[in-house]
């Protein structure tokens, strides 16, 4: 019991060398060590906050726009039913009016002029004068030209008609103001 007072007494004295030993400026000293460390700290986080902020992308917004139009389409349609909507069929054509970089407005022109010749139809055959499809390729072979699969596939009707709108008219809403003043193109 002796040595664990003595050694009480001597841990005792120790701590009491030590806190004379320190004087306030050297206290004062610590507290600033530590809060600058803390400043430092937070600007770090501020730095690494900012940083990932600048990194962040934010998502492009989507927008999808369904295309309607007044025009009647102005033939009749026999047989049978066409396995391509028509939705889909100006969904084609406007993907491939964004690669040849034209804008809204020659799709619209676009989307008037074959509403009106074949409300979309891939399968559209004007019984009269034998055109065929959406673009009403006169005759419909010419649009073998793109493909073999003219009678079928509606994107080789439509590359073949925006070729043929390019080639001949330089835009389709050009296209589309012929159409309107001879009621063909």
């Amino acid at each position: 019991m002796n040595s664990i007072c003595a050694l009480r007494t001597t841990v005792a004295s120790m701590v009491a060398i030590a806190a004379m030993s320190v004087t306030p400026e050297a206290i004062a000293q610590q507290d600033r060590s530590k809060t600058d460390k803390r400043v430092t700290r937070a600007e770090s986080v501020d730095a690494v906050n900012q940083r990932a902020a600048r990194k962040r992308v934010v998502p492009k917004r989507v927008i999808h726009r369904t295309w309607t139009t007044s025009v009647k389409p102005k033939i009749r349609f026999k047989g049978r039913k066409a396995k391509s909507s028509p939705g889909k069929n100006k969904a084609i054509a406007f993907r491939l009016v964004v690669q040849r970089a034209w804008s809204m407005r020659q799709f619209r022109c676009l989307d008037s002029l074959w509403t009106r010749e074949s409300n979309w139809n891939h399968r559209a055959q004007n019984p009269s004068s034998g055109a065929y499809g959406i673009p009403q390729a006169l005759p419909g072979r010419k649009m073998s030209g793109v493909a073999r699969d003219w009678r079928i596939n509606p994107a080789t009707q439509i590359r073949w008609g925006l070729k043929y709108i390019k080639g001949r008219y330089g835009t389709a809403c050009g296209a589309w103001g012929h159409f309107q003043s001879r009621n063909w193109y």
